[in-house]
């Protein structure tokens, strides 16, 4: 017997909007500390380091995010013989996901610092830990700043993949009320509003960060 969409369903809906929130701000921290050690892999002399950060981005760019999914939570149960519930498997997925999108956003953000950057610093006898923290990172900020923000909103709509192994973030959640409410030309208009919701204001604070931070330049 179906029913209508109505407050008890809209707040099964914020509910799965809170795990859609919570699984973004997992992997993004997370893929942001991992990411970080691989821009940084990618831009040492050494290069055996660099050949190694290169070949993890190439793996997980070059293949499908679900693909990825399905073989933390099924590859690992197939390998080890314990199955991981949902929640770690799509933290870990998306976790390692965002590392390598992360790393090559910043990779690119730090080559992009003129080097006459690092010249200057090394004509004054700086050390090259005290180049990259003091002079380049501050510069390759700014320069990160917008694509960032643009792989984190894409990320918030990206764990809709998730719903695939049963995760109940927002997608399945509207999609488990369609099944009882039979409406999903109400349902999914307010699914996508409340995506707009987190992601719009998004977008907003990175444009106000990043006005801040060439006032702060100027």
């Amino acid at each position: 017997m179906s029913r209508d969409f109505e407050w008890p369903e809209f707040v099964f809906l914020l509910m799965g909007l809170r795990w859609t929130v919570a699984l973004a701000l997992v992997a993004f921290i997370g893929g942001g500390v991992a990411g970080l050690l691989i821009a940084l892999l990618r831009t040492l002399p050494a290069a055996p380091l660099r050949w190694i950060a290169r070949g993890y981005v190439g793996l997980f760019q070059g293949t499908p995010l679900l693909m990825q999914l399905f073989l933390v939570y099924f590859g690992l149960a197939v390998l080890t013989g314990v199955r991981m519930d949902p929640w770690p498997a799509v933290a870990t997925a998306f976790t390692l996901y965002a590392a390598a999108f992360l790393g090559e956003i910043w990779r690119g953000a730090i080559e992009a610092v003129p080097r006459t950057q690092w010249e200057a610093g090394t004509a004054l006898a700086l050390p090259r830990r005290v180049i990259l923290l003091r002079i380049v990172l501050p510069q390759a900020l700014r320069i990160a700043i917008p694509p960032t923000v643009g792989f984190l909103v894409s990320l918030v709509k990206g764990t809709s993949v998730a719903a695939i192994i049963g995760f109940v973030e927002l997608t399945r959640a509207g999609q488990l009320i369609v099944n009882v409410t039979f409406q999903p030309m109400i349902v999914y208009p307010v699914v996508a509003l409340l995506y707009f919701a987190v992601c719009w204001p998004l977008s907003l604070v990175a444009l106000r960060l990043e006005r801040r931070l060439e006032r702060g330049r100027a």
